[in-house]
């Protein structure tokens, strides 16, 4: 299965994200991807929560929904589109919610994030977020079954907790999609290791796609889009630049490998 990892530095004007979105997307679908993941925060990325909550989309209406349904008609892609907040009627706060599209336009799945992302970076007093000020926690674990494998969706901070991936891998999920905001100081430590050992304890591939660059108000993200083997071995990565990571992922040998080192059979509840 072929699947890019789309790389972005997103910013406040939602349209401009969108036509970088598109043009990215069209590159991946050229070069053969089935499955292209956009980053969190993909057509909006703020300075402060109340520059977020006006960007806020209605389930089912708004500009970034409206154009993954075109996107992945147009270029017969699944995608998983990144994170758009998205309020649903009657809920005091919107979800960080990622949504699945297929090739026919048409919603797949949806996950809302489970982690949200409430720090102080340690180091950098002057570093702070609460992402919960302007987005409620989800509650579902995520799957969705693709003609060539069963995707386990999650969100960047998600990345850090491995309970979340063991139910997943539990479902029978055989590639991890991570669009992700990571900040700079954590990235340089923490993203590569961390996500070599989701792909590791469970026998998976991980496919993450990242915001790079300085945002609104300062921010920097990390970069670094990764796309990881079962076996821990980076298939590829991406640089600190927008850009587009196409991979081929063997499901033959995923099965292979599972067949020998059945690791997901011998876990005992604790």
């Amino acid at each position: 299965m072929q699947v890019a990892a789309v790389q972005m530095s997103s910013t406040r004007d939602v349209r401009a994200n969108l036509v970088e979105a598109g043009r990215l997307l069209a590159e991946a679908a050229a070069r053969g991807a089935q499955l292209a993941v956009l980053p969190e925060n993909f057509s909006f990325m703020g300075a402060t929560e109340a520059e977020k909550i006006a960007a806020v989309e209605r389930d089912g209406d708004g500009p970034a929904q409206a154009f993954l349904a075109e996107q992945a008609e147009k270029h017969r892609l699944f995608i998983v589109g990144g994170t758009i907040h998205i309020r649903d009627a009657g809920a005091d706060r919107a979800a960080a919610r990622s949504l699945l599209y297929g090739p026919d336009g048409r919603e797949l799945a949806r996950y809302d994030k489970i982690h949200l992302f409430d720090v102080d970076i340690p180091g950098r007093e002057a570093e702070r977020y609460l992402e919960s000020a302007s987005a409620r926690a989800g509650t579902r674990v995520v799957t969705a079954a693709l003609p060539s494998a069963r995707i386990g969706m999650t969100v960047c901070y998600d990345i850090r907790f491995p309970a979340l991936f063991h139910r997943l891998s539990v479902l029978g999920t055989d590639v991890l999609v991570v669009p992700a905001a990571f900040t700079v100081p954590t990235g340089e430590v923490h993203w590569r290791p961390l996500l070599q050992a989701r792909a590791i304890e469970s026998l998976v591939y991980v496919v993450a796609a990242a915001q790079c660059g300085e945002h609104a108000g300062g921010r920097k993200t990390y970069g670094h889009s990764l796309a990881i083997a079962p076996w821990g071995e980076v298939l590829g990565e991406l640089g600190t630049s927008p850009g587009v990571l196409c991979v081929d992922l063997d499901m033959i040998r995923l099965m292979q490998l599972r067949e020998k080192f059945p690791v997901i059979q011998h876990r005992r509840e604790l």
